[in-house]
C-alpha cells in the first residue's frame, strides 16, 4: 500500500483505457460477450456443453471440428464461429434464434477485430501479474507535467477532447483534502496553501494529509465495507459487538503503510503465523465480521456453516476478485473454479472452535484479549511490580526468621488457658421448638423446626478463669 487506492486504481483504468485504442483485450472487451451469450452452451460446464465446443479457453476454441475451427487465429474469415455469427439460416445462427440473445453489429466487429489480431486468450484478470504499461505519446506533450497525465491526455485526445483548465487553488485544496481524509480543509489550512508561493507547495499538502492520523481512516472506509465490518451480529436478535480493536488496526496499517502483502496474509491467516504477534492475530478480525445469529429453533450446525460459507465468498470476492460462490453448488459455469476446490477453502475456514448460535452476549467465541499499546504496557508495568513482591517474599530473611523463633520460645512458656462452658439460667424459642438442657450442658432443641427461628439465651454472669 504505498500508494492511496485511488492513484492506483486511476492509474489501472487510464492504462486500460488507453490499451483499448491499441488492441482488443480477451478479458476485458472479449470475455464479457461470450459469457452473455455464449458459454451457456460453450463453457466451462462440460455437463452443460453442446457440440464438444468450448470457448473459453483457446485450446477448446482453436480446435477443428469436422475440419473446421471455431476460430482460427488472424483469420476470422475462416473462423467458423463468425459464419455463424453472421448466417441468416436459423439452423445455424449462432446465438441461437430460441436462445433470446443477439449480438450486436458492434459486439460483431469486436469479435472479428479480436480474431484478427490474433484471437490472443487472457485469463481471468485478478490471475494476471501486474506489467507496467509503455507510457504513450500525445500530441500536446508540454501540457503533461507525469506520467499519469499522459494516459489520460491519450484518451482526451483519440475521443478529439482537449483537457479543462486547472481548478484555482482553493478547489486543489479542497478535493486533494477530501479525497486523502474525508474531511474539508480548515480555514488556517487554506490561507496557508493560497500564502504558500513555493513551487512545491501542492507537494507538501499532500505529503502532510498523509501524515495525518485521518489518512487512514479515510482509507480504511472501503475495507470496512469490504470486510462487512458491523458493530451488530445483524439478524433479529441484532446484538452489539465490539470489532474496534480490528478497525484500528486497519486504519493503523494504511496509516503505517503496511505492504500490501503482510495486510493480506495478515487478515487471511495471521494467526498461522510462526510465533504470531498480538497484531498478526487481531488482524484476522476479517474473518469475524460476517452475521452472527441466535434466534431461538435455529439449528447452530446450519448457521455455523453459514458462517463458513460467508468467510468463503468474501474472501473470494475481495482478494480474488471472483464470485467463488457459485461453486458452492455446482462447478463454476463461467470461471475456472471447481465445486471441489470451494470446499478445499472451506475446510480452511473449518476449524474454529466457534459455536452457530451465539453472540446474545457481546462477541462471539473464540475471543482473544487484545489490549492497546498503553494497556499491554500498564500490565507489563504490573507485572514487574507483583514479580518483584515475589521474590522479595520468596527470598531468605535471618532476621525475619529468628524472630519468628523466638516467639514461638516464648509462647510456649505461656500459660495454657482454661475453657469453661457458657451456662445459660434461662432459654427459650420464639418459634414453638422444645430447648433441653442435656448432661454435657449442651442444649438440645427438638419439636418444631420453622424455616425462620430465635433463640433467647440468658446468662447471669461469666464464671471466672
Amino acid at each position: 500500500m504505498n500508494r492511496p487506492h485511488w492513484l492506483i486504481l486511476s492509474i489501472l483504468l487510464v492504462t486500460l483505457s488507453a490499451r483499448a485504442d491499441d488492441k482488443v483485450n480477451f478479458s476485458r472487451d472479449i470475455h464479457p460477450i461470450l459469457t452473455e451469450n455464449c458459454f451457456a452452451c460453450h463453457g466451462f460446464d462440460d455437463k452443460a456443453r453442446k457440440a464438444k465446443l468450448r470457448l473459453d479457453i483457446k485450446e477448446g476454441a482453436y480446435k477443428e471440428h469436422d475440419g473446421k475451427a471455431a476460430i482460427v487465429p488472424g483469420k476470422p474469415e475462416e473462423s467458423e464461429a463468425i459464419r455463424r455469427i453472421l448466417t441468416n439460416d436459423p439452423d445455424d445462427h449462432m446465438p441461437p434464434p430460441d436462445s433470446g440473445k443477439k449480438l450486436t453489429p458492434k459486439q460483431i466487429e469486436l469479435i472479428k477485430k479480436w480474431i484478427a489480431q490474433g484471437a490472443d486468450y487472457t485469463g481471468h484478470w485478478s490471475f494476471q501479474p501486474v506489467i507496467a504499461t509503455p507510457v504513450p505519446e500525445v500530441k500536446n506533450a508540454a501540457w503533461c507535467r507525469n506520467e499519469i497525465d499522459r494516459f489520460v491526455l491519450k484518451k482526451l485526445e483519440s475521443n478529439g477532447l482537449t483537457p479543462s483548465p486547472e481548478a484555482d487553488r482553493p478547489t486543489l485544496l479542497r478535493r486533494v483534502t477530501f479525497d486523502l481524509t474525508g474531511l474539508p480543509p480548515t480555514l488556517k489550512e487554506l490561507d496557508d496553501f493560497l500564502n504558500d508561493r513555493s513551487s512545491d507547495a501542492y507537494e507538501k499538502v499532500v505529503a502532510r494529509l498523509l501524515a495525518s492520523p485521518h489518512y487512514g481512516e479515510r482509507m480504511a472506509l472501503d475495507w470496512l465495507d469490504a470486510a462487512r465490518f458491523a458493530d451488530t451480529h445483524g439478524y433479529h436478535i441484532d446484538a452489539g459487538r465490539d470489532m474496534t480493536r480490528w478497525r484500528e488496526w486497519v486504519i493503523d496499517a494504511f496509516n503505517s503503510n503496511l505492504p500490501y502483502d503482510k495486510f493480506t496474509v495478515w487478515q487471511i491467516a495471521g494467526d498461522l503465523l510462526p510465533n504470531a504477534t498480538l497484531e498478526q492475530k487481531i488482524a484476522t478480525g476479517f474473518n469475524r465480521n460476517h452475521m452472527i445469529n441466535f434466534e431461538g429453533g435455529a439449528v447452530p450446525e446450519e448457521y455455523h456453516a453459514a458462517y463458513l460459507v460467508d468467510r468463503v465468498n468474501t474472501t473470494g470476492t475481495v482478494f480474488l476478485g471472483l464470485t467463488v460462490g457459485c461453486a458452492q453448488c455446482h462447478d463454476h459455469k463461467y470461471d475456472p473454479i471447481k465445486q471441489r476446490e470451494y470446499y478445499q477453502l472451506y475446510a480452511f475456514f473449518n476449524n474454529l472452535p466457534e459455536k452457530g448460535l451465539d453472540g446474545n452476549k457481546g462477541n462471539a467465541v473464540p475471543v482473544i484479549k487484545t489490549p492497546t499499546r498503553e494497556q499491554q504496557a500498564k500490565l507489563d508495568s504490573l507485572s514487574r511490580q507483583i514479580a518483584e513482591v515475589q521474590r522479595s517474599l520468596d527470598a531468605d530473611d535471618s532476621q525475619t526468621d529468628a524472630a519468628q523463633a523466638q516467639w514461638e520460645r516464648e509462647a510456649a512458656k505461656l500459660k495454657s488457658t482454661n475453657w469453661t462452658p457458657l451456662v445459660p439460667s434461662e432459654f427459650s424459642s420464639k418459634g414453638g421448638a422444645k430447648l433441653e438442657k442435656q448432661a454435657d450442658k449442651s442444649i438440645r432443641a427438638t419439636g418444631a423446626n420453622p424455616a425462620k427461628e430465635t433463640y433467647v439465651l440468658r446468662v447471669d454472669s461469666l464464671p471466672a478463669n
